[in-house]
This record gives structure tokens, C-alpha cells and sequence, in this order.
């Protein structure tokens, strides 16, 4: 009964969409999660029961951020796609994804100076735009143990075409290993925010100063770099220039997100802007997005993607509404591997675990949230990807 009353239904998240050269069935998306799980910063068969758990015939799924290089880390056992042994690490774990139907993108990141010595090479202080360090925070967001994050280093205006180069490197890996593109890291605070918000940075040279044009040119030259190496028809980016991490924070931030969407729009085709929502806000008692994200998605060309907080009702609606295309989901999709089915049934969802969210365990939390069907986790031949 609740499938035939589902089936006459019209669910805006669960319509097609043609996203440039992708012919999407669903417009449910696997946001960039952290795992935590990737040992040696190494991906690992896990990650292929994982991932393919959460695969359907013609849906997005965006990988963990993966960090371009040594100095990108800054979380325990997080991927990589630096060297050829994470390249052809990787190769199982995508190819998992594609037997199902799934479209894959690698988040690539750096992290900046949310890091410390111990997990930067030879112990060096991390790098970013800065010298700042970050405040050392009361409470961790996430109630993990607070990170008390190093000092880190300035980079000097001759370094940055390097980092640039690892992005490229990174885009150029992430094709090898047969994913679909990749979603350049511009959010949260990591190093491409580092640079564009003024809370920052206090450079004085051409990649700094008061001007959004220098403040965001090292994240232009990395899209730039990218669109370059793989074509615009595979990269999207993900922004978030309302959010409030690791000290970052900018003063005008609609005037940021309308000059990085300009920019982004100087690459025809360029695939896919995904942006996070403003924090939610308690409306009429009830805890709803403020919806300040639609001048973005007017101006960008491409496909838009929001993400931040959404649920199932919210979801439809914003795609009912013009108000994005596609909308990518976390926690719900982290605990539920099924979500789309879900989603189109109107069922139970499982409630997530945060304690285990960012833990090295291989399975628990992980690949042993239960299917809808029979309760299990449908690990089928992927398991031996």
C-alpha cells in the first residue's frame, strides 16, 4: 500500500536531471564526507563496501576530501591522491561505484592550517595564508575531542603556483583512477578559504590585500588549473561563503559568492557549483534554512547544488521551487545507505551515530547501517572490490 500510494506521487528529489554530459535519475546526492578510514592515507576495500552501499543506477555520489598532497593532512587516516599507490588504491573503490550505475566525483582538498606539526612532513608547521593560528575552541562542533591546531607558516607569493600545481596533479590522479571529475575543496575554512575571506587573510602582496579579486585569486588559478587539465565538463566546486570555521569568516560574504560564481562562469560548461546554506535558523519554532543561496543559483550557469541541514520535506521543496537542482545529503545518507528508497517510499529513516563518525573502525559505523529491505547491510559482491 505505501509503495502503490508512493508510486502515484510526484517526488521532486527523485525526478531526472541531465547534469552537462550525466544523465542523473535521482536528485539525491552523497555529500563529501570524512571518514576517517583510509589508513596511511590510503583508501581501502572498505571504502568500496562503503560507497557502493550508497550507489544507484544514475546517482551522484561526491567522494571524502582527498588531500593533494603531504602538507594536506589534517585529520587521522584521511585519503589521499598524491601518489600512484592511492591512484590505483582508488581504482577499486570507483569501479565498485560504476558496476552499480553511480556517477563518482573526488572532492580534492588542502586543508591549510587546519593541521599541526604532527601531521605535516618532517613536523613543519602547516601552510597557509596567513600566519594566525586558529583559536582553540571550547568545544568541538562534532563533540570530538578539541584539536588544538599548530601556527602555521605564510606561504610566500612564489610558493603558491606549486599548490596550484598539486590541485592539478591531484585533478589529473583522480581521472586516472576512473572517477567521473572532481569537486575542488573551496569551503569550511581549508586553504582556498584561508584565502578568500578577510578574517584570513592579511597578506599584502597580489594574493591578499582588501580587494575580492586578489584575496580570491589563488582559488581562481586552482579552478583555472583544473579546467585546464581534466575540462570544465568535469569539475565542480563546493562553496560556502556564508559559513562561519576554523576563524574564517568574511565580512560581505553575498559579495564573495557573486564574484567567485562570475569567475566560475567564465568556463563554459563549467558542471557544478555546490554550495552550503547559511546556518539554520529557528523560524516560528520549528528549524528551517534561510533559503539565502537563490541569487547564487540564478547566477551561476551551470547546475546547482545545495547542501546544509535539508530533510526530505525541505529537499522536494527546494527542487519543486527552481530553488536548486540537486541537493546533497550527510548525516541522512551516512546512516542511511538506501536513502533514495527511502525517500521515495516515505520511510523510516535509521538515526546516525555521531560518536563513530569519525572513527578508524572498518565496519561499525560505517558499512553496518541497515538496508530498508531485510535489515542488512547488502554488502552483495562488492564486498570483494
Amino acid at each position: 500500500m505505501v509503495q502503490q500510494q508512493a508510486a502515484k506521487e510526484v517526488i521532486p528529489l527523485l525526478t531526472p536531471y541531465k547534469m552537462g554530459q550525466f544523465q542523473l535519475s535521482h536528485r539525491v546526492v552523497l555529500a563529501p564526507l570524512t571518514r576517517c578510514r583510509s589508513y596511511g592515507n590510503v583508501p581501502q576495500p572498505h571504502a568500496a563496501v562503503y560507497y557502493s552501499q550508497r550507489a544507484t543506477k544514475g546517482g551522484l555520489l561526491i567522494a571524502e576530501a582527498t588531500g593533494v598532497s603531504p602538507t594536506a593532512q589534517g585529520y587521522p587516516e584521511a585519503p589521499g591522491i598524491w601518489t600512484q599507490e592511492q591512484v590505483e588504491a582508488w581504482k577499486p573503490i570507483v569501479d565498485a561505484v560504476h558496476r552499480k550505475g553511480g556517477i563518482f566525483f573526488c572532492q580534492i582538498w588542502h586543508v591549510g592550517r587546519v593541521s599541526t606539526y604532527e601531521f605535516q612532513p618532517d613536523g613543519q608547521a602547516p601552510i597557509s595564508s596567513t600566519d594566525k593560528q586558529i583559536t582553540p575552541a571550547e568545544i568541538s562542533p562534532s563533540g570530538e575531542p578539541v584539536m588544538v591546531y599548530s601556527k602555521p607558516r605564510r606561504l610566500r607569493t612564489e610558493e603558491i603556483p606549486g599548490i596550484v600545481d598539486d590541485f592539478r596533479r591531484a585533478a589529473r590522479n583522480a581521472i586516472e583512477a576512473g572517477f567521473d571529475g572532481v569537486e575542488i575543496h573551496g569551503a569550511h575554512g581549508f586553504i582556498l578559504e584561508q584565502f578568500m575571506k578577510d578574517s584570513s587573510n592579511d597578506r599584502t602582496d597580489e594574493y591578499g590585500g582588501g580587494s575580492l579579486e586578489n584575496r580570491c585569486r589563488f582559488a581562481v588559478e586552482v579552478v583555472d588549473a583544473i579546467v585546464g587539465e581534466v575540462g570544465a565538463h568535469r569539475v565542480g566546486i563546493r562553496l560556502s561563503p556564508f559559513a562561519d570555521y576554523f576563524d574564517c569568516v568574511d565580512s560581505d560574504p553575498v559579495a564573495l559568492g557573486h564574484y567567485m560564481i562570475q569567475q566560475l562562469n567564465k568556463h563554459e560548461g563549467f558542471l557544478y557549483c555546490h554550495m552550503v546554506e547559511p546556518r539554520m535558523a529557528m523560524v516560528d519554532g520549528r528549524r528551517q534554512i534561510p533559503h539565502r543561496l537563490l541569487p547564487f543559483r540564478k547566477a551561476f550557469h551551470g547546475t546547482f547544488i545545495a547542501a546544509g541541514g535539508y530533510d526530505r520535506e525541505e529537499g522536494n521543496k527546494v527542487v519543486a521551487e527552481g530553488y536548486a537542482d540537486l541537493v546533497a545529503y550527510g548525516r541522512l545518507f551516512l546512516a542511511n545507505p538506501d536513502l533514495p528508497k527511502r525517500f521515495e517510499l516515505n520511510a523510516p529513516l535509521n538515526k546516525y551515530d555521531r560518536s563513530t563518525f569519525y572513527t578508524q573502525d572498518p565496519v561499525v559505523g560505517y558499512t553496518d547501517y541497515p538496508f530498508l529491505e531485510d535489515g542488512s547491510n547488502n554488502d552483495d559482491s562488492t564486498t570483494q572490490a
